[in-house]
């Protein structure tokens, strides 16, 4: 029950910061946010304010904003079609009736000949059997009405594409950028609270049972020299060590007042066919508000750098997409990680985050990465790409992104069921 409630939360939290991100950069740009969804598929909660509508639906595999203009709009009015108007105190056409215009009898119901939504905001067209031409002046916050539901209407200039392109760039980026921000934000929490690694190669706990334990380390020695070389880092301690498995190694470490001598045999340690030397000690942590914000962007720079250089292994071949975990593989994770306590949970939720927001910007089809190099290529054309043709492009790309989920999904049931 414990992983499912942590699943959730921290399944939420990435997916809503990072549409958060979209949202307040649609909204700073005067764009029509119709909707914030958290998951995909039915609606399982929803609650409209002012123009825009938040739902929580079915699936957990996502989200979304839904920026009028971003995609083709769904309602379009054509000739000769017959619709029902709606007034407002000012006469001006407050609601359009498309379909049931028998549940509104007090509507106008015209003929259309012209409609435009975008510019002019008008609608002209002929009562039933009349021969006059009459036009109407919309609302700029007129509503159609379809099945019941209201969908606002979006004039020109609250379209995401009526943006400069910076403003259009800007708003797509924010996504992952949010990603970004929280990963830092939670990385400095967990240095706040814990502490941050010591600059030098400072030990701070010594396993049972271990190479280090057995050869004479204490919590509190700093390794100084190692075969008589001198170190001033953890990552130049590690280093040596694992490369050294199964070779002795003479270590000077600092040990309060006075310098030991101590001699260590690394243990032998395959992982994924590699073979490491390890000899069991964690490095110090240090208390230290003022690194903590340091600590925080590197951290989330090596796992942005670690994420880039595997993605490129798997273009290269050199990772199988067996390798992918999709949602069953992270909730298998997610389970494993909760049972090593709040902060190592904390610190995977980092990782995630940092993950979600680089994936979102591969230059792939619907995408924010996709989404982002037509409006690059918009900027070296100087002229936009057909919507049309971009919206098959981003449908194409969104159903092949479903069938890859498919299929890691199918690949992380299979390793859950046969391992």
């Amino acid at each position: 029950m414990n992983t499912i409630i942590a699943f959730i939360f921290m399944f939420g939290l990435l997916v809503f910061v990072h549409e958060l991100g979209h949202f307040i950069f649609a909204k700073r740009a005067g764009m029509l946010v119709r909707e914030f969804a958290i998951g995909f598929g039915p609606k399982v909660f929803s609650y409209r304010k002012s123009e825009t509508l938040y739902t929580i639906r079915l699936l957990p595999l996502g989200g979304y904003v839904r920026v009028a203009g971003e995609d083709p709009e769904i309602i379009d009015l054509k000739a000769g079609q017959h619709i029902g108007l709606e007034f407002n105190n000012e006469g001006k056409v407050a609601k359009i009736i498309v379909n049931n215009k028998s549940k509104h009898p007090n509507a106008h119901v015209i003929e259309v000949e012209r409609v435009d939504l975008d510019h002019q905001l008008l609608i002209e067209g002929y009562e039933i059997d009349e021969s006059e031409k009459l036009q109407f002046q919309v609302d700029r916050k007129a509503a159609f009405v379809m099945d019941e539901m209201e969908t606002q209407i979006a004039p020109f200039d609250r379209q995401f594409s009526s943006k400069t392109i910076p403003q259009r760039a800007m708003q797509l980026f924010a996504g992952p950028m949010m990603n970004f921000i929280l990963t830092i934000i939670i990385f400095a929490l967990l240095g706040f609270m814990q502490g941050v690694p010591a600059d030098n190669a400072l030990i701070g706990d010594v396993q049972e049972n271990s190479p280090a334990e057995e050869a004479g380390f204490v919590a509190g020695d700093e390794i100084v020299q190692i075969e008589g070389n001198p170190i001033s880092t953890w990552e130049e301690f590690q280093q040596i060590v694992q490369r050294n498995p199964e070779q002795e190694l003479e270590m000077t470490v600092q040990r309060n007042d006075e310098q030991v001598q101590v001699n260590v045999i690394p243990r032998r340690i395959e992982t994924q066919d590699i073979v490491i030397g390890q000899i069991g000690v964690q490095i110090a942590l240090e208390q230290s508000v003022w690194k903590a914000i340091p600590y925080s962007i590197e951290e989330t720079y090596n796992w942005a750098q670690l994420i880039v250089v595997n993605l490129g292994k798997l273009v290269t071949g050199q990772f199988s997409i067996d390798m992918l975990s999709g949602p069953v593989g992270i909730y298998d994770a997610t389970d494993r990680v909760v049972q090593t306590g709040f902060m190592n949970f904390l610190s995977w939720t980092a990782i995630l985050s940092v993950n979600l927001g680089i994936i979102n910007l591969l230059p792939l089809p619907a995408l924010d990465g996709g989404r982002l190099l037509f409006v690059g290529l918009e900027a070296l054309r100087g002229k936009p790409i057909d919507p049309q043709k971009e919206g098959i492009v981003h449908f194409i790309g969104f159903a092949l992104l479903m069938l890859l989920m498919l299929v890691v999904t199918w690949n992380d049931i299979q390793r859950l069921l046969f391992q």
